[in-house]
């Protein structure tokens, strides 16, 4: 598990897509005594394959994950991933209700909150919010990024849960979140206003969120005629993480922005239209 979460932290998704299998093999070989190790297992094979945009699998490891969860804690870090599959697949109403019910189910009482739970909360109402802003309800995002903050402010800085290596909440996400939203609701000036004070240094390069995070400012830039900046950009994700970078339609729309803005397209902007599969 340890090798397979660094991979994840690598970008190594094509290594992690042929490890899957033999990882849910193992991880049910080890019977009842392995139920936290195979709930981690699971969790990580269903992020994978929705990353791959393998949906169905992704929701069956991921049903498995909660099935085999011990408490509420633990199968958040499930309900998150599985979120995010609904979003892709634009089941925004489902998303954003089991986002709802099960942010409410984990809030813990601020007043004696641990880091784990504050984590759990803080991530499930970004979910709340991503969802939200997407499915129109602008209002009810704004309320789950308030107290998303308030959750980021307790837990201090930027960490991971221990149930859920894969993700990390504090100030910088919730920082990043913020943007997404402004990007979700067309507003590419508030986006760059916004990107000038997030703190990226305690962030890896590798890591999705912060990758999300820089093809929402590429987009404000393409859609502010800043072109050789939004192409920057989407080749300094290509560096860092060079697997995730062609699974993401985002890039392929925002690389299509600038195309179509620009009279002449460079040697750099065709190479990039090849990565992220964009048809000239």
């Amino acid at each position: 598990m340890t090798a397979a979460q660094a991979l994840v932290t690598a970008g190594e998704y094509a290594t992690l897509a042929q490890l899957t299998p033999a990882l849910v093999r193992d991880a049910d070989a080890l019977g009842p005594e392995g139920r936290a190790v195979r709930v981690r297992a699971l969790q990580l094979v269903g992020m994978v394959m929705v990353h791959n945009r393998q949906f169905d699998a992704a929701e069956l490891a991921l049903g498995r994950a909660m099935s085999d969860a011990s408490d509420r804690l633990e199968s958040a870090a499930s309900v998150d991933t599985l979120c995010w599959l609904k979003l892709r697949q634009g089941r925004l109403g489902e998303a954003y209700e089991l986002a709802v019910r099960w942010a409410d189910e984990t809030e813990p009482r601020m007043s004696r909150a641990t880091p784990e739970e504050l984590n759990a909360w803080g991530s499930l109402l970004l979910m709340v919010a991503a969802a939200a802003v997407r499915n129109n309800k602008t209002s009810a995002a704004a309320d789950a990024m308030k107290l998303a903050r308030a959750a980021a402010v307790a837990v201090g800085k930027e960490q991971r849960s221990s149930r859920d290596a894969i993700r990390s909440f504090g100030p910088t996400t919730v920082a990043m979140k913020t943007a997404e939203i402004a990007s979700v609701l067309d507003q590419p000036d508030r986006v760059l206003r916004l990107a000038e004070r997030v703190p990226l240094g305690g962030v890896s390069p590798k890591w999705s969120n912060r990758n999300r995070h820089l093809l929402d400012v590429a987009d404000a830039h393409a859609r502010t005629r800043d072109y050789p900046a939004a192409v920057e950009l989407l080749q300094r994700v290509r560096h860092d993480a060079p697997q995730w970078l062609p699974q993401q339609r985002y890039a392929r729309d925002i690389l299509d922005t600038v195309v179509r803005g620009r009279r002449t397209l460079t040697p750099e902007m065709r190479e990039l239209a090849g990565v992220v599969g964009l048809t000239m």
